[in-house]
């Protein structure tokens, strides 16, 4: 009969239907020190050690005879736990020899760190050469991982190097795991394992970029944003710091993808193209912009000069993602209802992106554009009592070097 060690995410030790917790009444004393032994097992320890590492509180006027007390009962608890008439040395059996204790663990016994740091060692030697065999490894060994090393174990000092190897070598299968998994283009697959990942680990950067990549890989763009905003919030609420490199450059791929997305979509075009008023300009997505602006170059006098192009861009100045997406919100608002009031009938606007908007205006004549720009300003003053935004408005001529890409 084996007896089974966990380690990983809580602790317990149990062989059939019996468990260390039932067998030891719940002794908080002696599970903390046999968690000691289990960590440091087949190791020789000096009773000095332990008595710093575990017994630094206790007031006892002879600790090493308390400790002597201590292991009594907890060889009693383990004979008792392990087959009547079973050798002790095929199980757990904690031996003292030259003034040290030591925790010699037997052959039937199995404990979740050894076959966890097995299964990593297994799935490295593989990686380069079977990648099939050593992502299956590499699951076995993400599926034992379920927290930190003993759990909810108290804090103490000896348990934090501990908790913090078996935490980088989880880290490092699940980066390796998504590695290869994105060569594969199995981006659904990353996305299970990043969010099962961040359960365990929610403060872990890469985990979330990983999160991030493969959501903008499957399109779910604003799936994308919307966790981009609640990590960099977190994150900021937790370490007190500015976006770092790795989110800045996610950042910049969430609003190259939605850039993307908006240019492609051109199957739902007509379904989403938006008529104003039959005396107003028309608003329409980013493709079909393209698409008319095409269409009015080609038309166009060569030598006209009184075609232009105006991009309207909106600076954010909010301090938070969450603040600035609710500013860009309004902004999207208002400047439909402004421009739709401001221009006129055969013009057509478009939103670029979330912080700028396009807007062809044929035949402005007689330095129209510095009125157009002054309607603007004036309409949104009128529609918000003031203008919150912090505006950039640009007007190019078009000629026949202009490209609109």
């Amino acid at each position: 009969m084996i007896l089974f060690i966990k380690t990983l995410g809580g602790f317990d030790v149990s062989i059939g239907e019996k468990t260390l917790v039932e067998e030891s009444n719940r002794s908080y004393r002696l599970i903390k020190l046999l968690q000691y032994f289990i960590t440091f097992k087949n190791k020789n320890l000096l009773p000095d050690t332990i008595i710093d590492n575990l017994y630094q509180d206790n007031d006892s006027p002879d600790p090493k005879n308390m400790i002597r007390g201590q292991i009594f009962r907890l060889r009693q608890v383990i004979k008792k736990l392990i087959p009547e008439e079973s050798k002790e040395s095929d199980y757990l059996n904690i031996t003292f020899k030259s003034g040290y204790y030591c925790l010699e663990v037997g052959d039937k016994v199995v404990v979740d760190k050894d076959e966890f740091e097995e299964l990593i060692i297994k799935g490295d030697q593989l990686v380069m050469t079977d990648t099939i065999s050593a992502s299956n490894i590499y699951s076995k060994a993400m599926d034992m991982y379920k927290g930190d090393y003993l759990g909810d174990s108290q804090y103490e000092m000896w348990l934090v190097p501990v908790r913090n190897y078996y935490r980088r070598l989880y880290l490092k299968v699940i980066f390796n795991m998504v590695e290869l998994l994105k060569e594969k283009g199995k981006h659904e697959e990353i996305m299970i394992i990043c969010e099962n990942a961040i359960a365990i680990e929610p403060f872990e950067e890469a985990l979330h970029i990983y999160l991030i990549e493969s959501m903008l890989k499957l399109g779910k763009i604003k799936n994308a944003m919307s966790h981009f905003e609640h990590i960099t919030e977190v994150l900021e609420k937790e370490n007190g710091t500015k976006l770092s490199p790795g989110l800045k450059e996610i950042e910049r791929k969430i609003q190259h993808n939605s850039n993307e997305k908006s240019n492609m979509d051109i199957v739902n075009m007509r379904d989403k193209l938006e008529l104003s008023v039959n005396d107003g300009p028309l608003l329409c997505d980013a493709e079909y912009f393209k698409f008319l602006y095409n269409l009015h170059n080609r038309k166009r006098n060569p030598i006209d000069a009184s075609d232009f192009i105006s991009l309207i861009t909106l600076n954010p100045t909010k301090k938070t993602p969450a603040a600035n997406r609710d500013l860009i919100e309004s902004w999207s608002d208002d400047m439909t209802k402004v421009l739709t009031k401001t221009l006129r009938k055969g013009d057509v606007f478009s939103f670029w992106n979330d912080t700028q908007i396009l807007a062809l205006l044929p035949d402005v004549k007689d330095n129209g554009t510095s009125s157009i720009e002054q309607r603007i300003y004036a309409n949104l003053r009128s529609l918000n009592q003031g203008n919150p935004y912090d505006l950039k408005i640009r007007f190019v001529p078009i000629d026949a070097n202009f490209s609109l890409s």
